[in-house]
């Protein structure tokens, strides 16, 4: 009814043009009321107001529990992070900087590891074994024969999720099994890269047949790291946290240390040293950076 009022989910944005769905399911094509400042995003909570031929205008962006900036999206509770058991080989540096920015963005993470069907590289195999020991959801799927992708779409529940990793894992094949009733666009792996390229050019929501939702969105350029304190990463390297407590210095950042509770876990096998050095480097990175802001 022309002039009635109700609040929709952002699917996605064109233009200048917001498409919102309502809670019957009707979508209406929305411009954003003049007087609102901020920008819409994908994922957003709006009130609208409908006009004729199911077009709308935005009122209120409600507030989000979750905000994404490259990419734009909100409202995001879940990341998947896709690796490749092979083809290409997964970077242990990448995952963990995916695993940094999921938990400063108060995401809840899930590691996928594609690709099943091919024989693992070693990274694949420290993966998992590693990450679920130390707390982290892993699924292991195929897009070739669909092993796991009943299970990774379950584990989306009624949230909004996004797929990130690198070029070529396999996000967009999965996301087909995902979406059997959406046809994404996916390009010609390169035969010398062994890389798929990702043709999305704005993020989109897709409804999962079992609740949820999807997030398609243009590649993922999240392994800038956030804005964040030297003191803070630590935080973020989950199995740092109780041999943390044996460390002398309450400031310690298990580095030059002496008498650091991290660096003896490292040294008996408890920690693996990938993680601890991946966390050295990044360290490093965290306070050149620190240096900038001030």
């Amino acid at each position: 009814m022309t002039g009635s009022r109700g609040e929709g989910l952002v699917l996605k944005s064109l233009s200048g043009f917001h498409y919102v769905q309502a809670s019957d399911g009707e979508v209406y094509e929305c411009r954003l009321r003049g007087k609102i400042r901020a920008r819409v995003l994908t994922g957003d909570q709006v009130v609208y107001t409908t006009l004729e031929n199911n077009r709308g205008v935005i009122e209120e962006i409600l507030p989000r529990s979750t905000q994404l900036y490259r990419p734009p999206i909100a409202n995001v509770s879940m990341l998947f992070i896709v690796l490749a058991y092979a083809r290409p080989r997964p970077s242990l540096m990448a995952l963990d900087r995916l695993l940094i920015m999921a938990e400063w963005h108060g995401l809840e993470s899930c590691i996928v590891m594609n690709k099943s069907d091919l024989t693992p590289e070693p990274e694949a195999v420290s993966i998992i074994e590693y990450y679920p020991q130390i707390g982290y959801q892993l699924l292991q799927t195929s897009a070739l024969n669909g092993q796991g992708v009943e299970e990774l779409t379950g584990v989306v529940g009624n949230s909004i999720a996004v797929l990130a990793g690198p070029s070529g894992a396999g996000k967009s094949s999965l996301l087909n099994l995902m979406l059997p009733d959406v046809s994404l666009e996916i390009q010609e792996v390169s035969r010398k890269l062994g890389r798929g390229r990702h043709t999305t050019r704005h993020a989109e929501l897709f409804s999962l047949h079992e609740g949820g939702w999807i997030a398609d969105t243009p590649g993922f350029s999240a392994l800038e790291l956030p804005r964040m304190k030297r003191e803070e990463l630590a935080m973020h390297f989950i199995e740092f946290q109780e041999p943390a407590s044996g460390c002398r210095f309450a400031d310690c950042l298990h580095h030059q240390e002496r008498d650091c509770g991290v660096k003896e876990a490292v040294n008996r096998g408890e920690i693996a040293s990938f993680r601890y050095e991946n966390y050295v480097s990044i360290l490093g990175e965290v306070i050149e950076k620190e240096r900038s802001y001030q």
